[in-house]
């Protein structure tokens, strides 16, 4: 095959070829090394590139496999790790000058999952600093570009994640979603992303002994998940770094009880299904309005579902969600971190840290995520799944936290994330799966969020969609 082809490949192809020896993981390793060389001047999706190490475990992967030796089920198969994600020997930068020469001396839980799958790591994938935010640029590294348009933020904060794997770089690659971070990337990339119910994928709050300010702080907020061109690429990674608890993360889940690749598996045919377009109360552009509408009238029409159109019914708790990042934050690290490196910092995320919070900001923020999902699982005993816009917005120009107006209303910068962070406080099971796109070539995003702990029934959905609606043929503009 010519690199071309193998980088198209999906991660379930690449991994049954390499394991019949019908393609050499040193072959597909370096095809996804000179996509990644060619792209990256253009998208800036690896921070750090990691090419010779790829290129070692790729030729110790070939010998086992002429050896006849046991591999695993990843085996071959290319993939970015974001860099928020502590990774062995590798820098973890965070895209912060405080942790410009920081590299850990262990590997985070997926990470030694991913390795012991025989996963090969091309690198550390780019990120806002801390993550603290829906866009792809921070003060360190170059920004990283949308591959649909290149003048355009690909969403953050799996900023890197989101580009490398829609432009082929990877098939997939490692996410982590605070807020939608996940989510966010796979709308503005046009890909596929899985923020797996809270506790399936074990989160390591730190490294060692130690506390590293801003590395995996938010512990009740933050789940690890993939980001993938196919639904089953994704599946296939959660069977891996979903596969059971840890005793590094205090909130992992016993199981699973199913299994991740059986979860594509049936129809959809009779769920009740919600479909909020605004919450009742976003703004929200009509393009995305418009394309998400469509799309729901997929799974009525051609799925054979029931649609109803319904809001859980909060009032926007956005100032709140805020509040419960500052309560698991280090507040007290991350101001150190602010008073040594202010002039080179995010100014957002200094204004954030030296805020003066106060006791009531913080404990009515746990009450309002109470009330959110008490609204949550009381308006989801009427509905299996809710359908909702990813984001309020297409891909907009990098540089800027969010649009100034949304159709006509002026906003905050950050209201157009207003459907994935709620989703965060109430720790379901959510994915981002491709809409459509805008006359414009811009891709939408649709999220798909399920009961709590029913991963598989998003993912069920999720790949009923995607066999009705296939967008894999699509190419971003980057590949043009």
């Amino acid at each position: 095959m010519s690199h071309d082809q193998l980088c198209d490949l999906d991660a379930v192809s690449i991994a049954r070829l390499v394991r019949g020896k019908q393609v050499s993981p040193v072959e597909v390793t370096e095809a996804h090394i000179a996509r990644m060389e060619a792209l990256e001047p253009k998208l800036h999706a690896f921070c750090t590139p990691t090419p010779e190490l790829a290129r070692e475990t790729a030729h110790a992967l070939e010998r086992r496999i002429m050896a006849g030796e046991q591999i695993g089920p990843l085996a071959g198969v290319p993939i970015g790790i974001k860099d928020l994600i502590c990774t062995k020997g590798i820098r973890t930068v965070c895209g912060s000058f405080a942790y410009l020469d920081y590299v850990p001396d262990e590997d985070d839980v997926v990470v030694e999952r991913l390795k012991a799958a025989d996963a090969v790591i091309l690198g550390k994938t780019n990120v806002p600093e801390f993550g603290y935010s829906g866009v792809g640029h921070n003060p360190v590294f170059e920004t990283t570009r949308n591959p649909w348009n290149l003048d355009l933020t690909p969403g953050g904060s799996s900023a890197g994640s989101g580009a490398a794997v829609a432009s082929g770089m990877c098939p997939f690659a490692v996410g982590s979603d605070g807020g939608g971070s996940v989510r966010i990337p796979s709308a503005h990339c046009g890909i596929f992303g899985m923020k797996p119910s809270m506790g399936r994928v074990p989160l390591y709050p730190g490294t060692k002994d130690e506390r590293y300010p801003g590395i995996s702080s938010w512990e009740s907020l933050e789940h690890i998940g993939p980001m993938s061109r196919t639904v089953a690429d994704s599946a296939l990674m959660l069977s891996v770094i979903g596969a059971g608890p840890d005793p590094r993360d205090r909130h992992t889940l016993p199981g699973p009880e199913f299994d991740w690749m059986e979860c594509l598996k049936g129809d959809i045919k009779g769920k009740r299904i919600a479909l909020s377009l605004d919450w009742g109360y976003a703004a929200v552009d009509p393009r995305v309005r418009a394309i998400v509408a469509e799309a729901a009238r997929v799974f009525e029409r051609d799925l054979g579902c029931i649609v109803e159109e319904a809001h859980p019914g909060w009032e926007d708790p956005y100032p709140a969600f805020w509040g419960i990042v500052a309560l698991e934050s280090d507040l007290a690290g991350m101001r150190a971190l602010a008073d040594k490196f202010a002039d080179r910092m995010t100014p957002h995320l200094v204004d954030f840290v030296r805020r003066p919070w106060t006791a009531e900001e913080l404990t009515n923020a746990v009450m309002v995520r109470k009330a959110v999902n008490n609204k949550m699982w009381r308006f989801m005993q009427r509905y299996e799944l809710l359908l909702t816009p990813t984001l309020a917005v297409p891909p907009f120009p990098i540089h800027i936290q969010g649009p100034e107006k949304i159709d006509g209303r002026i906003v905050a910068p950050f209201e157009w994330l207003a459907f994935t962070f709620p989703i965060n406080m109430t720790g379901q099971p959510a994915a981002s799966i491709p809409a459509g796109w805008t006359d414009d070539g811009l891709p939408v995003g649709l999220q798909i969020v399920g009961r709590h702990l029913d991963d598989p029934m998003v993912l069920r959905a999720a790949a009923a969609f995607e066999a009705a609606r296939p967008w894999h043929h699509r190419r971003p503009s980057v590949l043009s």
